[in-house]
């Protein structure tokens, strides 16, 4: 008799890594490049701490909001929309059946077999039935509000951080390269361990974050050198 065969699936933790490599993302670019633009136009380095300090107490807070009410108002969707399946199984259930055996006639399987795998599942738990196949909600997508907000409040807080610690460490004249420095091999190695995480390859993700990230460094560096000198 064989084993037990168990999987584990890269998609199960579809839900958490999401708002992590996010947060953690966000926290890196957005502290970084405040960090490097208020350097740049800065001639203290008090300045530049307290606006990085700034910048991820805001960034933190704003991250958990914005994830709890973006989250929420798919998790309403999501809500409403099983509630309309239920009401439907309630109270039109041959209908509710046709249309899931259509739904496995679309995949391929022939009609006396999709009334079938229907009727089964149907007997089994129709509103799970259709809950997955025919709305395409299952444990590991549903959405968790609280989890992505804290998770990216945690993360945004993590990675922001980084430039934050570089920039006490650092003389102001060199905060401007010291962080943009440390922050693109903090993105490059957050970019390699999410895409592990994900069971993704690392090469293309590396880059794209460190591409970005140097857009935006670059972009405030340039914009706070300018205000610096016109005031």
């Amino acid at each position: 008799m064989h084993p037990i065969h168990r999987e584990s699936h890269f998609i199960d933790r579809i839900g958490w890594l999401r708002a992590a490599v996010l947060g953690a993302n966000d926290g890196i670019i957005s502290t970084s490049s405040l960090v490097v633009g208020v350097a740049a136009a800065s001639t203290s380095p008090d300045e530049v701490i307290v606006a990085g300090v700034a910048g991820l107490v805001a960034g933190a807070t704003a991250m958990a909001a914005g994830e709890y009410v973006s989250v929420s108002s798919q998790a309403d969707t999501e809500a409403a929309d099983l509630a309309k399946e239920r009401r439907e199984l309630s109270e039109q259930p041959d209908a509710e059946l046709h249309e899931l055996t259509n739904i496995y006639v679309a995949r391929g399987l022939d009609a006396a077999l999709a009334r079938q795998v229907a009727e089964a599942l149907s007997a089994k738990d129709a509103f799970a039935a259709h809950s997955r196949d025919e709305l395409g909600l299952s444990a590991h997508v549903v959405a968790r509000p609280i989890q992505a907000a804290l998770t990216s409040a945690v993360t945004f807080a993590c990675g922001a951080a980084i430039p934050l610690l570089i920039a006490i460490a650092s003389p102001l004249p060199r905060i401007p390269w010291v962080v943009s420095g440390g922050s693109l091999v903090a993105l490059a190695i957050l970019g390699a361990a999410g895409a592990q995480t994900g069971g993704a390859g690392i090469v293309k993700p590396m880059l794209r974050v460190t591409f970005w990230g140097a857009i935006a460094m670059g972009t405030t560096a340039v914009i706070g050198r300018l205000v610096g000198h016109s005031l």
